[in-house]
């Protein structure tokens, strides 16, 4: 006897993808906001330290993430700007801008960890606490910020993997704030009160029935 294959209803494959829609889109949401706020947050920490040889003997050093690199606060300022962007365009829009949140994911992650290696901004402090513009910094070591913020990176970017795969399933903005092709319907005309005169005149300078009756 021959096994049949069942065949999954229409309906509850509409469904199973409404829910996923639905799911992935909360994911998204969640994860693109945490992770933006995490990578603002972490760049005004403080990202590395050391020392500095001066007259007065060893002086201490100190850069935040902001100090290191500006990369990961503008990403996460333009990734959650792609976020609402992605449901004011449709189809092709859509796509690119779910592409340019994840991409912002991918440069925050490069950037916070190059500036973790990174102790630019420590020998700038130091060559103006000694005055010798050849001075570098010393004992250079860095915290766990820097890691932060590839958290935070990595958030967005799964926000923009969810937005690619399934942001054809999300809503767009409403139809009423896009401009229409179709004519706006006219109101229909409201019979003029027999009890003032001066609408029926009103209506007749119109051309209209002061009735309100239909010619034809």
């Amino acid at each position: 006897m021959d096994s049949v294959t069942a065949v999954p209803h229409p309906r509850s494959v509409s469904a199973a993808s409404a829910r996923a829609g639905r799911l992935s889109l909360g994911l998204a949401l969640m994860s693109g906001a945490l992770g933006a706020a995490v990578a603002l947050l972490s760049t005004r920490q403080r990202w590395s330290q050391g020392t500095a040889t001066v007259a007065g003997g060893p002086f201490a050093l100190t850069a935040k993430g902001s100090d290191v690199t500006g990369v990961p606060a503008a990403l996460a300022i333009v990734g959650l700007a792609a976020l609402v962007a992605v449901f004011a365009v449709r189809k092709a829009g859509r796509l690119a801008v779910s592409a340019l949140l994840a991409l912002s994911g991918v440069g925050i992650v490069v950037a916070a960890l190059t500036g973790a290696s990174d102790d630019s901004a420590l020998d700038e402090q130091a060559a103006r606490a000694s005055g010798d513009t050849s001075a570098t910094v010393a004992s250079f070591t860095h915290t766990a910020w820097p890691y932060v913020a590839v958290v935070g990176g990595v958030l967005i970017l799964l926000a923009g993997l969810l937005a690619l795969r399934y942001g054809r399933q999300w809503p767009a903005m409403s139809g009423r704030y896009e401009r229409g092709g179709a004519p706006r319907q006219r109101r229909a005309a409201r019979p003029a009160d027999p009890e003032r005169p001066e609408e029926i005149w009103k209506a007749l300078d119109r051309g209209e029935d002061p009735t309100g009756t239909d010619p034809a």
